[in-house]
Order: structure tokens, then sequence, then C-alpha cells
């Protein structure tokens, strides 16, 4: 039997009450979990809303299994399309169990919080997948790398920018 892959997908999130994400984000990061369902890999996010959300459904609706790390004790407030729920307490610390539980990361815009499972999954050499188009630190990192791949002199890890979704996904899937 084959070990499944995990692919963990970072992105901005979304609080109850907070304004929408922009249509595009959301389509993005449901294609991606989808795509993700499709290609048989197992999806894990931070359980709460935004990228999080979209993407958990969009591996829900494709028969897919979507993982959630979410920061608090209660499980009510994690998306309700997480087929499991880890209640960590931990706060913005779970970001570590997203990303070292991931063979790799794909990244759908992105705050601050992307930014740190970015530079987690460098440190721990988990690749990221940067899905252009998306805003956020999905547009902005790219220009910043050493030689358009690494974080700093170190080059422990490659990240990668896909043209859309579905690429994010292959490339996930081929990596490490």
């Amino acid at each position: 039997m084959t070990a499944r892959r995990y692919i963990a997908v970072i992105g901005q999130g979304q609080k109850p009450g907070e304004p929408s994400l922009p249509a595009h984000v959301l389509d993005a990061a449901h294609r991606v979990g989808a795509a993700i369902a499709r290609a048989g890999a197992v999806l894990v996010c931070g359980g709460l809303g935004g990228v999080m959300e979209a993407a958990s459904r969009g591996a829900a609706e494709a028969g897919g299994v979507a993982i959630g790390f979410i920061p608090g004790m209660d499980r009510s407030a994690a998306n309700r399309y997480l087929t499991y729920v880890f209640p960590t307490g931990m706060g913005v610390m779970r970001n570590f169990l997203v990303v070292r539980s991931a063979h790799a990361a794909i990244m759908v815009a992105g705050g601050v919080g992307t930014l740190q499972e970015a530079t987690i999954a460098y440190d721990h050499r988990v690749p990221v997948i940067m899905v252009k188009g998306t805003g956020g630190w999905a547009d902005r990192l790219p220009g910043m790398l050493i030689e358009g791949k690494y974080l700093d002199e170190r080059r422990n890890v490659a990240f990668y920018v896909a043209e859309g979704p579905e690429e994010a996904v292959a490339l996930a899937m081929q990596e490490r």
C-alpha cells in the first residue's frame, strides 16, 4: 500500500463577521482543495474560515479528507467541511502542526500567519507552492526570494510559483 501524501493549505483566514475574502481567492482555495482530493492526498489546514474553509469545502465536495488543527479548544469554531478536527489550545503555535504534518504546502493569498507558516516550512524543508494571482504573500514573496526559490542563503528548500490551483497540487504531489 502506498502512503498518502499530506498537503497543507496555508492562506488568509477570515473570522466570522469580517468582510468576505475576494471571490477569486476563495475560488482558488476551493479548486486547490478539490484537486488535493482528486489526487488522493489528505488536506491539512488551520481549520478555520477563509482560505482554510474554502479549501476544506473543495476537498469535501470531491470526496476527500480534510484535517484541521484549530487554535483553540472549542471544536465548534472549526469550519464545517473538515473530516477531522484537532483542537490544540495552542493559538498560532498550531501553525507548526499544520506545516510539519505535511509533505508540501500550498499558499493561497495570505497575511502574517501565512508568512509564519511559510517560514516554518522553509526551516523544516517543507516545499511551498504559491498560487500566482491570489494576492497577499503568495504574490509578494516570489519577488523577494534568492534565485527566485529560496528565503535565505542556506537554500533549505525551494519555493515554487504555480500558475493556478491544479498546477500547485501537481507540484505538491511531486515534491519530496
